[in-house]
Order: structure tokens, then sequence, then C-alpha cells
């Protein structure tokens, strides 16, 4: 199957990264957003991103306008009835993704692929709520998504072959991504990797023996990683990487994974990184 027309649910920092990302390949995009105000709020952060493209000289004023003519911010889920690829982006919340897909399921075509951009719910917990959970996948896109080249393809034990297949296409040759192949366990391969190295960065400095910055500065000029452990928490947001360890741990029951106190006493505080003007750092 050629996927041609798109649709993101969500609007907020992932969301809008995606759906610029597919109507710059040239794609029919719908964004969903909750009321015409987030939806307003979309069309601008999209519209403000691309322009920076442009002035940066990495998007021409012509692409730039016709990825302009090919999106468009709804409210209403009805308007997918015709998508080709629905991908969810939308709150770390089991309870309202699976809301989510059994409504885009009653709606969208048969043919339609439905994707969650999710980070670490089950994604066989979302294929059962549908009728279709063998055209129900992961399509996880990294932060931003108009300049990250990876995305993970995450498959239940329901998955169809042709369904990954159709997808991989697409995220290699429409969307120009690298892609690896996980099955579905929480965290999927990079935050399996990923969030232990955060959150020991976090206990490190909750011993007080050691400052921000340098453990920052050890991991950028020792092991050449272009930001440092607690810059990049900020950048994700602390709420993110806490939610992400809740559901590693529940999985594995490992204490790797465990949130440290430090962690859950800055969320419980509202420091919650770059999105609230503090966390390890203030901006």
């Amino acid at each position: 199957m050629e996927i041609k027309k798109i649709a993101v649910i969500g609007g907020g920092t992932m969301g809008s990264g995606i759906a610029e990302l597919c109507a710059k390949a040239g794609l029919d995009t719908i964004v969903i957003e909750a009321d015409p105000g987030a939806a307003e709020a979309a069309q601008s952060r999209i519209g403000q991103s691309m322009d920076k493209a442009v002035a940066r000289e990495r998007l021409s004023a012509e692409d730039r306008s016709k990825a302009g003519d090919l999106l468009r911010f709804e409210t209403d889920l009805e308007t997918l009835a015709d998508r080709d690829l629905v991908i969810e982006a939308i709150v770390e919340n089991e309870e309202i993704k699976l809301d989510l897909f059994r409504r885009l399921d009653a709606i969208t075509p048969a043919h339609a692929i439905l994707a969650s951009n999710t980070s670490s719910i089950p994604l066989i917990n979302l294929a059962t709520a549908t009728n279709r959970p063998g055209q129900v996948l992961g399509l996880h896109f990294f932060n931003p998504a108009t300049v990250q080249k990876l995305c993970e393809l995450v498959v239940s034990i329901a998955t169809d072959p042709a369904a990954l297949a159709t997808a991989e296409s697409f995220a290699q040759q429409t969307l120009g991504k690298e892609t690896i192949i996980s099955q579905d366990r929480a965290g999927f391969i990079v935050n399996r990797l990923l969030v232990p190295y955060l959150l020991q960065a976090i206990s490190l400095l909750d011993t007080g023996q050691v400052s921000a910055e340098d453990i920052d500065n050890g991991m950028r000029f020792g092991c050449a990683h272009p930001m440092g452990p607690l810059t990049l928490c900020d950048l994700i947001g602390l709420d993110t990487i806490e939610s992400v360890a809740e559901v590693l741990y529940e999985e594995f029951k490992e204490p790797t994974y465990a949130p440290p106190p430090l962690l859950k006493r800055m969320v419980a505080g509202g420091f919650l990184g770059r999105k609230t003007g503090r966390g390890f750092y203030e901006y």
C-alpha cells in the first residue's frame, strides 16, 4: 500500500514535528487537536519552524509554501475517514490512548494503519482496543522529528508483516529516516538503553559530590556526546523521564529503571526542564 494521506493526532512538540516532516515530504497531512485554540497553536508552531528553516536556507520558500498548502488543522476525528496512516502523538496516558484507538478504528478506512508515537506503552494494548490489531504498530520518532534521523518501528505479537513492510518503506523512502525494529517491550531499544544512563546521572548529582555542569561536561568532552545527560533531561522533560522510568520499572522490576528520589521531587515541584523554565538548569 502506498501512503499518501496522513493524520497526526496531537500538535504538541512531537506531533507538530511529525506533521511538518510529512508535509515537507509532499503528503496530504491533517493535524488533529483538542480545540480550536490548540489547533491554532499547532499551526503557528509548524509555521514558525518552517520559517526558521527557510531563513537558515534549509528549505526553499517554494517548498515551504507547498508544504503549508498540504497541512490542515482540525478538531474533529470524523475528518479522518480517508486517511491511509494515522500517527498518534498525544499525552502518555494509556487510558486516553486506548479510547482514541477505539474511536480511530471506527472512523478510519479498513486499510488504514494506526500508529503510535508512544515511548513506553505496550503496543499490544493499543492493538487489541481495535478490530485491526494486525495494522497497529509503533512509529517512535525522536525530538526534533524534523532533524533526528531515527524512527523506531515497534511491532506487537499481533502486527501483520505487511503492515510493518509498509510502515518501514514509508519511514525510509518517504520520510528519509533510518529505521530500527523493536519488539513490543517497555522502552523499546533506545529508551531501554538511554533511561538508565539518565537516571544514573540524576542519582550521581543527588550525592552532592559533583555539579550538574561537571556531569554534563564529562560526557560531552569525555565521550563525545552532543549534550550532557542532565541537559538532555531538561530538553526531554523530567515528567516524561519519570513516566518512562516508571513503565520500565513496572515491566522489568530492575533497580536500574527506578526513578531516583531527586527526579520525583523535581517533578512534584514543577521543575520539569525547558518547558517550565527550570530543571537542572534555568532557562
